[in-house]
């Protein structure tokens, strides 16, 4: 028998270090190729660490709640063959029932006698999938093209055994359902069920525990508001020939690039052209120590099928063209929406922008992302009647409008660099070119 060692693998450049949440093995359970062996935690990224052996759980390192070092061996998995894989750092000899192994025979068998539609190791947009994954795709008759369109939560978007069973379970139940009924966001019924677990029920009150990810937030927020002295300005902007533009442009844009136009992309580019200006918006503040950013990377405010809030960051934004924007902004959000972002991907961001008004609300005060001084919220585009000014006079119109709420820090940014900030983010907007390409 051969011992493998499960490490903690690398989740990003600035990711040292993860918490161990669950083991979803036991010691003396059986584990298949690409079977996610331990949940763990980083900052507000939960994944899963998948075996890369199929085998047997032999021994386990750390407990729930240990914080394990990146490269770290975490358990030792028993596999079949006359020469270890690696060294193992256990001296005992583990005996392993006969009947286990007969098991783990079988598994193997089965998996070479499944004869349907053979799925290509990678996809054609270069996803990888397991040998497991694919067996299971061709038993249950998943083609290629399907198997693309689940989102995977192991590591780099990688599906996984019990992504690909969970879609199974889901056709089967969903295709006995009316039409109008299957068209409920399936993803959202899933984590609203896994996330809001009913701990009692007393007098018709229901008691919920917080998730990991709540507590966290929660703390984060208090820790700001006790950390930042906040102050908000308030600025509307007439975003009527953004809106012309976009409704001429969009199709066009979906076609020739395959992306989808919205407002964010446009919003974000012109923020991050704004900071270029302002670069003490662009700060960090520690203690009595300021320190001014080199990159502008841009945290965008996501909300996530459990309620919570994730803050994905775009990195060097002000380097992006509005292509390059659409495409990072829309890579992003259907990530955060999937559970799929890397750690590294929620790091150092150096100011946040939240959109308030995906919600329905014309504007709101935000709190700051620590250790950043400021974060900008974006109201909801309403039609309006507003007075234009002309050369013949002025006239009462219809304009497209919105308000964009600044949160800033007033122990280093004053009144008048807040305000000079979305002022000047107001004229850049408001002077968009509607004969312009992209």
């Amino acid at each position: 028998m051969a011992r493998f060692e499960l490490k903690l693998p690398k989740m990003g450049e600035s990711v040292a270090e993860a918490t161990i949440t669950a083991w979803l093995k036991d010691v003396g359970d059986l584990i298949e190729l690409d079977e996610a062996v331990v949940e763990i935690a980083t900052d507000k990224v939960d994944s899963e660490v998948p075996s890369e052996v199929a085998g047997t759980l032999i021994e386990i390192f750390f407990e729930k709640d240990d914080v394990v070092t990146v490269g770290e061996t975490i358990a030792i998995i028993e596999i079949e063959g006359e020469t270890s894989l690696v060294e193992t750092v256990v001296d005992t000899p583990i005996s392993i029932e006969e009947s286990v192994s007969n098991e783990v025979e079988k598994t193997i068998e089965n998996a070479e006698e499944i004869i349907s539609v053979p799925v290509s190791k990678t996809s054609d947009s270069g996803k990888f999938y397991s040998p497991l994954v694919r067996s299971i795709a061709q038993t249950e008759g998943i083609s290629s093209q399907e198997l693309e369109t689940i989102s995977g939560s192991g590591k780099d978007g990688r599906v996984t055994k019990q992504d690909i069973l969970t879609y199974i379970n889901n056709r089967s139940e969903f295709s006995e359902l009316p039409p109008s009924t299957i068209s409920l966001d399936k993803q959202v019924l899933e984590n609203s069920i896994q996330n809001v677990t009913p701990i009692s029920v007393n007098g018709g009150d229901e008691i919920i525990e917080m998730s990991r990810m709540g507590k966290l937030i929660a703390k984060h927020m208090v820790d700001s508001v006790q950390t930042s002295a906040h102050v908000q300005s308030f600025i509307e902007i007439d975003v009527t020939n953004i809106v012309k533009w976009r409704d001429k442009v969009k199709d066009a844009f979906l076609k020739r690039e395959g992306q989808k136009l919205t407002f964010t992309p446009i919003f974000m580019q012109a923020i991050a052209t704004t900071i270029k200006k302002y670069p003490l918006i662009n700060i960090a503040l520690n203690g009595t120590t300021i320190t001014k950013k080199k990159h502008i990377n841009l945290g965008m405010a996501a909300a996530l099928p459990d309620g919570n809030l994730i803050v994905p960051v775009i990195k060097n934004a002000d380097q992006l063209n509005l292509v390059g924007m659409t495409t990072a902004v829309n890579d992003l959000a259907n990530r955060a929406r999937t559970n799929a972002l890397k750690p590294d991907e929620i790091q150092d961001g150096t100011y946040t922008v939240t959109n308030v008004g995906g919600f329905g609300s014309v504007m709101g005060t935000p709190i700051i992302n620590q250790p950043q001084v400021a974060i900008l919220a974006l109201g909801a585009i309403r039609k309006v009647p507003a007075v234009i000014e002309t050369s013949e006079g002025d006239f009462i119109g219809i304009r497209q409008k919105m308000f964009v709420s600044h949160s800033y820090d007033h122990r280093v940014v004053n009144g008048a660099l807040g305000g000079m900030f979305i002022k000047t983010l107001k004229e850049i907007l408001e002077s968009w070119n509607v004969d312009q390409d992209y």
